[in-house]
């Protein structure tokens, strides 16, 4: 504070001046002018610089990575959660209520299942680079964001990495869809259904789809554990955490 003093009125003023000052102060000033004083401080008037802003929110978005993206590479990690299972896409919706309608229900179970699987596999394989895009994001607003709502930090990420990770991911999903299977029982589900009578020939991108709803899911889980950091203290694990969070609350 008497560093705001000198600076502010450009001469020393005596201890008992300060205090009569510091009294007086907020009945010349706003509230908004008081904001945009401390605002000018260094470390925005609580000791914590923009810098350590940025780290503090990558730190964040790292240990929901850590904590609940990981929970998504378990077995049926997708498919068991109900925030992110993978249901179908419009047009194998159809699909599969023909498929139950005919008493296929163990091919149109299978299906569902492999979809799944295959995100599970692939997040898995794909963890590194959910970690490099967190590592490499610039937080240019770094105050506000931690100031925004409780999935903002997250939301930045999303919006910033969501086109670069998709073309990191997809390939990585092709490689899963066959490896679980998934490939093999969709052709055979599709297959079977087109030989159906009355109905309508599909074949859906299924690669695209699951890509994009992994990405939801593995951004819905980083969004779970920025909400618990923000609203628990127990959940900031380390200092800077404290530091930087302790700023929101």
């Amino acid at each position: 504070m008497v560093w705001f003093l000198i600076d502010t009125f450009g001469k020393t003023i005596t201890p008992m001046k300060k205090i009569y000052l510091l009294v007086l102060l907020p009945i010349f000033l706003g509230c908004a002018e008081l904001q945009d004083i401390a605002n000018q401080m260094p470390g925005g008037g609580y000791g914590v610089t923009n810098a350590e802003i940025g780290s503090g929110l990558r730190q964040a978005l790292d240990q929901g990575i850590d904590k609940q993206v990981t929970k998504l590479t378990q077995e049926n990690g997708f498919f068991d959660n109900e925030l992110v299972r993978i249901g179908l896409p419009p047009e194998l919706q159809k699909v599969d209520k023909t498929l139950r309608d005919f008493g296929l229900n163990s091919l149109a179970d299978e299906g569902l299942r492999v979809l799944n699987r295959a995100a599970e596999d692939a997040v898995k394989e794909a963890t590194p680079i959910f970690v490099t895009a967190v590592q490499e994001i610039t937080f240019n607003d770094a105050r506000n964001i931690l100031l925004g709502n409780e999935t903002a930090a997250t939301f930045y990420l999303t919006e910033k990495t969501s086109a670069p990770l998709y073309s990191k991911f997809n390939p990585v999903i092709k490689t899963s869809l066959d490896k679980v299977g998934a490939t093999e029982v969709w052709t055979n589900i599709i297959n079977r259904y087109n030989e159906l009578p009355l109905t309508s020939k599909v074949n859906p991108d299924l690669a695209d789809y699951v890509t994009n709803e992994a990405l939801e899911g593995v951004f819905t889980m980083i969004a779970i554990e920025e909400q618990a950091i923000r609203t628990n203290v127990g959940a900031r694990t380390t200092q800077l955490l404290q530091r930087v969070f302790a700023l929101q609350d």
